[in-house]
């Protein structure tokens, strides 16, 4: 017997795409979606309260973030069928919502950085480093940077950022170098199987991972990004200018991509005396 469809799932994913929701959030959302109709047997459309809270309950492994992204899928969904006068309560109301814990931020070193660009390597891979640890692009913006997005009279790269808002952004010396090398028109990185089309943002997470697996820096390709917003800010950058450039809508989430250095932190504290000159005012 073949599998029966989620009832309004199909409805709900032309919304998003109606909505410009990234491709990325609404293949997310429905696969949540069907691992809850998969594992309980009830279509999420007619889930109770008590069907959610089970769900989640049952997965004891799960970590806090992944908790916080399923249950907004299910928030997002039961809104829609609200305001589409599809379903007259929401369960998620008596589900809640849970805090989203308090993340530390985990930036690769400047010396593993320069491993990375110092070990010999695909031209296409050194590209999506540079990208990612002196432009700050998320591994979705670079997997579809076409040739045309450098300027290099300008020196401004052009990027469409989460929602596909787009952004200009200044160009990194180094990479308006290395663009010399790449295509001036099309997909910097283009699909094996489908040239006319970009990889896939997968395929840009692995190919970088690979190469900092070999270079034996641990984490993921998202820590360039963290690289990117720590070092502006430990050259003197302000908070409001590494939010900028990060294209985050406020602060509190570029703080999550920030470390202060400790020599930072401790010249900062060693900067107070009680003892010293009380600031003059201003004179009249």
């Amino acid at each position: 017997m073949p599998p029966i469809p989620l009832v309004h799932l199909d409805d709900f994913e032309l919304w998003q795409v109606s909505s410009r929701l990234s491709e990325r959030t609404i293949t997310e959302r429905r696969r949540i979606l069907a691992q809850f109709y998969r594992e309980t047997g009830i279509q999420p459309a007619h889930a109770q309260p008590i069907d959610i809270t089970r769900w989640i309950a049952s997965h004891d492994t799960w970590s806090d973030s992944t908790i916080v992204n399923y249950v907004a899928c299910l928030t997002a969904f039961y809104k829609w069928l609200n305001v589409q006068d599809r379903r007259v309560d929401n369960p998620m109301t008596k589900v809640g919502r849970p805090r989203a814990p308090k993340r530390l931020p985990r930036p690769v070193s400047a010396r593993d950085v320069q491993m990375l660009l110092s070990a010999p390597t695909r031209m296409t891979t050194h590209a999506m480093i540079l990208l990612a640890a002196l432009q700050g692009l998320r591994v979705h913006e670079i997997a579809k940077l076409r040739g045309e997005d450098i300027n290099r009279d300008r020196q401004v790269l052009y990027v469409k950022g989460k929602g596909k808002k787009p952004a200009e952004l200044p160009l990194h010396p180094m990479v308006a170098d290395w663009s010399r090398r790449m295509p001036d028109r099309g997909w910097w990185f283009p699909s094996r199987q489908f040239p006319s089309d970009p990889v896939q943002a997968k395929s840009v997470s692995r190919t970088i991972s690979d190469h900092m697996r070999r270079c034996g820096v641990a984490g993921t390709p998202h820590r360039l990004r963290h690289y990117f917003a720590t070092q502006l800010l430990a050259d003197g950058a302000d908070i409001y200018l590494v939010r900028d450039l990060l294209r985050h809508e406020n602060v509190a989430t570029t703080a999550i991509y920030t470390q202060l250095p400790d020599a930072m932190r401790r010249e900062a504290i060693d900067r107070l005396d009680p003892w010293g000159a009380p600031p003059q005012p201003n004179a009249a």
